[in-house]
């Protein structure tokens, strides 16, 4: 339908407005979810002594964090950088991401989960485990002779 309308003595031309389509919501990932993807995506990325802390009823910050290690600074940047991709993709919004500068110790927060990634020597200097009443896994043998 074309409607014209005069305006003083200019004719404009006023075409209709196409509706606007938007694409249906994707659903926000539960903790539960959101524990479990971070988890495959670590394991996914050889994460290293994977640590997972249950918050609920402890803190109010986050229902879980999760604690794991990586070889190298490198290593520790392309999991931090992977696992928030997937978080987006998961439709995850405001993932944030702190400490790629260094990479020394990388902080993931996916709101209700809040991820840690650590070079090995950084980890046992902070030790945070013992703050959630927690022992720090030892670094293994692996690791060790290499």
């Amino acid at each position: 339908m074309t409607l014209y309308r005069e305006v003083g003595t200019i004719n404009t031309f006023i075409e209709p407005a196409a509706p606007v389509v938007r694409p249906a919501p994707v659903p926000v990932p539960q903790p539960d979810e959101l524990k479990a993807l971070v988890e495959k995506s670590l394991d996914d990325d050889q994460a290293e002594d994977v640590v997972v802390i249950d918050l609920a009823g402890k803190t109010s910050i986050a229902d879980y964090m999760i604690v794991a290690s990586g070889r190298n600074t490198r290593h520790i940047a392309a999991m931090a950088v992977k696992l928030a991709d997937r978080l987006k993709q998961a439709g995850l919004r405001g993932v944030e991401v702190e400490g790629l500068g260094q990479c020394d110790w990388v902080l993931v927060d996916a709101g209700d989960v809040i991820i840690h990634l650590f070079r090995p020597e950084v980890r046992t200097f902070y030790n945070i485990e013992k703050m959630w009443g927690l022992e720090t896994p030892r670094p293994s043998a692996e690791r060790m002779s290499a």
